[in-house]
């Protein structure tokens, strides 16, 4: 992935990015050939979406430039991380559910909070921000790399795909949604408030300060939304409950009347 494109314009900088492209073109095609009835019409609309998104700040100026401009990084990152990774979950086949060790505890509820928020605060503290900025290799492999993996993890079993045996209620994938608004605006906040430069720097004051802005104001914003999503399954989920409880009374009325 190539950066630094300080003799072009902002909106002139587009890039191919091959290495990051090429597996999420892979991934869509493996996707596309999923038996016929496998996946629902909301389901495909919620992947293309995810992959679409991501597209959208890798090949972009977004993407291109990212390097060079704290707050197209936080764009960029914030795309990745609570955008694409959400609908990448939400267009997940309901069939599609690993036993496998690995992917049980990468998945783990609190190891995938933990993970996530790790990752989320870790990147921006200034030692290893500044690795990252001064290494491409290591924001193309590794960084955007969890970028994708990690918040896909975290939100496996927090948004609602009719997962048989999850394991965790509805209230509590509204928990830790909840609780995921500490680190990502409290990251934002001091990023933002902070009074001189963070990274020695490498960026203008004002755009240090407009990335902190767009992480603090952007992740509740976004933050809420997924909530919403989540509130809503669990009003359904309690709505089908008393359903069935209300069915299981009315059958024990009738067998006792008869």
């Amino acid at each position: 992935m190539e950066m630094h494109h300080h003799d072009v314009g902002i909106w002139g900088s587009w890039q191919l990015a091959p290495e990051i492209v090429l597996p999420l073109l892979l991934l869509t095609y493996l996707y596309a050939r999923q038996p016929k009835g496998a996946i629902t019409t909301k389901q495909k609309s919620f992947f293309y979406s995810g992959i679409l998104s991501a597209l959208s700040v890798i090949v972009t100026p977004i993407g291109a430039r990212a390097m060079d401009f704290f707050s197209l990084h936080m764009v960029q990152h914030i795309t990745l991380m609570m955008i694409t990774g959400p609908l990448l979950v939400l267009g997940t086949p309901n069939s599609f559910h690993p036993k496998n060790k690995l992917f049980t505890i990468a998945t783990n509820p609190f190891f995938s909070w933990f993970a996530y928020a790790a990752l989320m605060i870790g990147v921006h503290l200034p030692v290893p921000h500044k690795f990252i900025m001064e290494n491409p290799w290591s924001h193309t492999y590794l960084e955007v790399g969890l970028y994708l993996v990690l918040p896909y993890f975290f939100y496996f079993n927090l948004l609602d795909r009719n997962l048989v045996g999850r394991r965790v209620t509805p209230a509590m994938a509204v928990i830790a949604l909840f609780l995921m608004m500490v680190p990502e605006t409290m990251t934002g906040f001091f990023i933002y408030t902070a009074p001189g430069s963070l990274y020695d720097d490498m960026y203008t004051l004002n755009d240090q300060r407009r990335g902190g802005s767009l992480m603090w104001s952007g992740a509740m914003i976004i933050d809420t939304i997924w909530m919403s999503f989540a509130v809503y399954h669990w009003i359904k989920s309690e709505e089908r409950k008393s359903v069935e409880v209300d069915a299981e009374i009315a059958a024990e009325r009738a067998a006792n009347s008869g």
